[in-house]
């Protein structure tokens, strides 16, 4: 063998080397800063991604811990309606979404979110806005590891305690104070849908807004509530 080819197949083995350890560290950090999904089942989150960006930007974030019981039943039947029908049907991921969100991607209409609260809950607690692919596969592994340590109601009631519902308030107890000076418990069905309503954009969509876009919203969540009876017994 001449030592051209000797000298390129040295470079070769170096560069697969070089790829290999760079694999492992990528997959040692990815190990050793998983968070503990499973710990989530009887405890409650001290923080969130989402959360610590707010602080990082200077935010003065108001959030404080509602327990499930403690949360009226007129705000959770409104968020499922507002994000997710399919959410105590459905493993994590709502393929009929996903499927209504890629035909529309095709047909150049705008694309509606299809992630669940699942999802969603992922994301805030652990992850980034970015779209990522690797974010995006970060969060179907923690989704499905949510699901399957987690019960319904549980993720229910995380999901409420650190989604974003106004500029700077985070968690529903937090929401009811700022907009309605009420506890979490004692939130009415009409005022359940205007904080359900302001989920997609928390940040220009909440109680007290003069926004057209925005008294739409209220009034689909209030329709979509009004044929949900059956969530009665779910939750």
């Amino acid at each position: 063998m001449s030592k051209k080819k000797k000298g390129c197949l040295r470079k070769i083995g170096c560069l697969a080397a070089g790829v290999l350890i760079a694999a492992v560290v990528v997959v040692g950090w990815v190990w050793l800063t998983w968070p503990d999904v499973p710990a989530l089942a009887n405890e409650n989150p001290e923080s969130t991604a989402f959360i610590e960006a707010a602080r990082a930007r200077g935010d003065r974030v108001e959030w404080s811990w509602v327990p499930y019981d403690g949360i009226s039943i007129e705000v959770k039947k409104a968020v499922i309606a507002a994000e997710d029908l399919s959410f105590f049907s459905h493993y994590g991921f709502d393929t009929h979404e996903l499927k209504n969100a890629a035909r529309d991607a095709v047909r150049g209409k705008r694309v509606r979110g299809a992630s669940t609260i699942t999802q969603q809950l992922a994301k805030n607690l652990w992850l980034s806005p970015s779209r990522s692919p690797l974010r995006k596969l970060r969060e179907a592994l923690l989704t499905w590891q949510l699901e399957r340590h987690l019960s319904k109601q549980r993720i229910l009631e995380l999901y409420l305690n650190v989604a974003q519902f106004g500029p700077e308030i985070y968690g529903v107890g937090a929401a009811a104070d700022r907009f309605f000076g009420v506890p979490a418990g004692d939130l009415s069905a009409d005022q359940a849908a205007q904080i359900a309503a302001g989920l997609p954009r928390p940040s220009t969509w909440h109680p007290g807004v003069s926004s057209r876009g925005y008294a739409r919203a209220v009034d689909r969540v209030r329709e979509r509530v009004a044929n949900c009876d059956w969530l009665d017994r779910l939750l």
